[in-house]
């Protein structure tokens, strides 16, 4: 039940796309992954995603890159985690057993059951919008590798 580096990296050039779309201007791959410390192939497939689910769009050429668009606020995190990972995770064993369940409980079964709870429920309340909101003036530095 733990989320991939594909999660993460899309909820971060998400999140680098939007905060740069505040200053009015399209943003490229290159500095997306320049400045989240990314993998620019990996990073690639995954903002391709990113735009396939009309969660930001894109324009090609010199002047071109990602940018929001009307859903990009609206999106909420599950959706990212659906497309990235799937939610099926959230439905298995912590520690693989086949038969676990709240009748034939593995050790951590009742714990993790209430973690997995309130992640669902915090990732499907939140949106992108949500997490631009705080008021963290160093948002950018938190997102990014870079100190």
């Amino acid at each position: 039940m733990f989320l991939s580096k594909s999660f993460g990296y899309a909820l971060r050039g998400v999140l680098y796309v939007a905060l740069v779309d505040k200053e009015g201007r399209k943003v490229q791959l290159d500095e997306i992954a320049e400045k989240l410390s990314v993998p620019r192939h990996f990073l690639a497939k995954i903002m391709k995603t990113m735009v396939k689910e009309e969660i930001l769009s894109s324009t090609k050429g010199p002047y071109g890159g990602f940018f929001k668009n009307e859903q990009t606020l609206k999106t909420r995190i599950i959706h990212l985690v659906k497309i990235t990972d799937g939610v099926e995770q959230f439905n298995t064993c912590v520690l693989s057993l086949r038969k676990c369940n709240s009748k034939n409980p593995c050790p951590l079964h009742f714990q993790m059951l209430r973690l997995r709870d309130d992640m669902l429920a915090e990732f499907s309340a939140k949106t992108i919008g949500d997490l631009l909101d705080e008021k963290n003036p160093d948002f950018i530095k938190s997102i990014s590798a870079i100190a």
